[in-house]
């Protein structure tokens, strides 16, 4: 029998006597107290790790909820076993040092109907299959040492009834703060966000690298997340725009920095791949980025989204498949089918990165910059951008011509790239000053291949010649090149091959 099931047969007046006869007698000896404490154990839960207490923590949930001012739902030392929990607003949860909340196997609220469900996949459309699950609360915390274990959760998009994926799934909330807590085995998502208004993520640890996603940040605004550890095996960060609300959102006002990102098999910081509402003022500050499978920072628009002022600064990563990956598609997974995108006003300062390959695999990838025919990626800069690439690659790999593959967002789709720093298709505006590409090893290819674009410009730039490479920057159909002040590592001009 399933949590929601159980719920929807429970005996009112058994539940309500119940509650009587094991609520704490501190809980109503201070009336109008502005912040009361409520001890799980005082509400019937044992922290024995095989009992579950799931039935008590709700009491102890709804106890603090209805408590004047705010209150606090305490968990001491101990691991408790526990089905779908239901929050609600004003509330904090706190795990002292030695709390666990551990996610049982099965006994989860069931998926709930969602009828805008075909155009993102399941594991978005859904919200109530989690361990920690609410809709429309405010004021919500979660703090302490302790930990939230998704031991029992899923990571497939199907999963059997009772089968929970996420461990904190939230549907319009506001003013979120969660700090000093570690999310361990995430299921398909350690914490899912949608269309959230005030989020603050501070000192907290994600360490789900052998589930799927960490952190899923969709339809909202006003986030801040710092001096945290992110871990995924799926992505790490990642700003996404669905259709799961029924509408669509501007996601803006979005803050990372002082932490450490990985995503061991995708990506460490990301926009998209559901992409149907804008994207704005989003900031990357101070970030040491250890891995991502797929890139290790991602733009992708697939479905009509316009991502703009986006700033990265400062930030150092290795591990990355793919060091940067900006793309355009056109997949038109939203009602109404909306055309191609835009992805422009976006910034890289002060970035770094070495050792860049897959963190599994060892596979390597060319940053790439591509827009769609008639839908050109613009006005990005890249200035103190310095990359070493693994390199490796032969002179003839230059001839090579990716595809367009307009519905898929996957770096390694392109394959080997025509040159080894940076790949540029259907752009205008982008520019390099004081950036540096080089290898580890001889590579043939150029550094810098750009096809149809407008304004591409290299200035003070420095890169890394092959033995046998035929010419280190080539531009094709592009109006208006500009190579100025730029020479490779030995100090020679750059030579340059410019067609059509």
């Amino acid at each position: 029998m399933t949590r929601s099931t159980r719920l929807r047969t429970a005996v009112i007046t058994a539940a309500a006597a119940c509650l009587l006869a094991v609520a704490p007698q501190t809980a109503t000896a201070q009336p109008g107290a502005a912040d009361r404490t409520y001890d799980v154990r005082d509400y019937g839960a044992t922290g024995d790790g095989t009992t579950l207490d799931d039935d008590a923590i709700d009491r102890a949930i709804d106890a603090a909820a209805a408590a004047p001012g705010r209150g606090t739902v305490l968990f001491p030392p101990g691991t408790y076993k526990s089905r779908t929990l239901h929050l609600k607003s004003d509330i904090t949860l706190h795990l002292a040092k030695g709390a666990t909340l551990l996610a049982a196997a099965g006994g989860m609220d069931e998926a709930e109907p969602n009828p805008w469900d075909a155009y993102q996949d399941f594991g978005h459309s859904h919200f109530r299959n989690a361990l920690l699950t609410g809709e429309n609360i405010h004021h919500l915390a979660i703090t302490g040492s302790g930990t939230l274990d998704g031991e029992g959760l899923g990571t497939s998009n199907t999963l059997e009834p009772g089968v929970g994926d996420k461990i904190l799934s939230l549907k319009r909330c506001a003013d979120l703060d969660i700090q000093d807590v570690t999310f361990t085995r995430g299921g398909h998502f350690a914490l899912l966000l949608n269309g959230c208004d005030g989020v603050r993520m501070t000192r907290t640890k994600v360490l789900t690298s052998t589930d799927r996603d960490a952190v899923n940040l969709i339809n909202s605004r006003h986030v801040d997340i710092g001096q945290s550890r992110i871990e995924g095996r799926d992505d790490g960060v990642v700003l996404k725009s669905d259709y799961a609300l029924g509408r669509t959102y501007t996601s803006q006002d979005v803050r990372v920095h002082d932490s450490d990102v990985l995503s061991t098999e995708n990506n460490a910081l990301q926009f998209g791949s559901e992409t149907c509402g804008d994207f704005r003022d989003i900031r990357f500050d101070r970030l040491r980025i250890g891995g991502g499978g797929k890139a290790a920072i991602g733009i992708v628009s697939m479905d009509g989204a316009d991502i703009s002022d986006v700033r990265y600064s400062d930030i150092t990563m290795t591990k990355g498949a793919t060091p940067v990956f900006i793309k355009i598609g056109d997949r038109k997974r939203c009602p109404g089918a909306p055309p191609a995108g835009r992805i422009h006003d976006i910034r890289f300062r002060n970035v770094t990165g070495t050792g860049l390959t897959h963190p599994v695999t060892g596979v390597d990838y060319t940053s790439t910059i591509t827009g769609a025919p008639g839908a050109d990626v613009e006005d990005i800069t890249f200035d103190r951008v310095r990359l070493t690439v693994p390199g490796g690659h032969p002179a003839s790999d230059a001839e090579l011509v990716p595809g367009e593959f307009l519905t898929d967002y996957v770096p390694k789709t392109y394959g080997v790239r025509p040159s080894y720093g940076w790949w540029i298709r259907h752009a205008k505006g982008i520019t390099f000053t004081n950036s540096a590409v080089t290898t580890d090893t001889n590579d043939d290819r150029p550094a810098f291949i750009a096809d149809d674009g407008v304004g591409i410009t290299l200035d003070r730039v420095t890169a890394g010649r092959g033995t046998a490479s035929p010419y280190d920057v080539g531009f094709s159909g592009v109006t208006g090149p500009v190579v100025r002040h730029s020479t490779t590592t030995d100090g020679e001009a750059l030579r340059i091959r410019t067609t059509g």
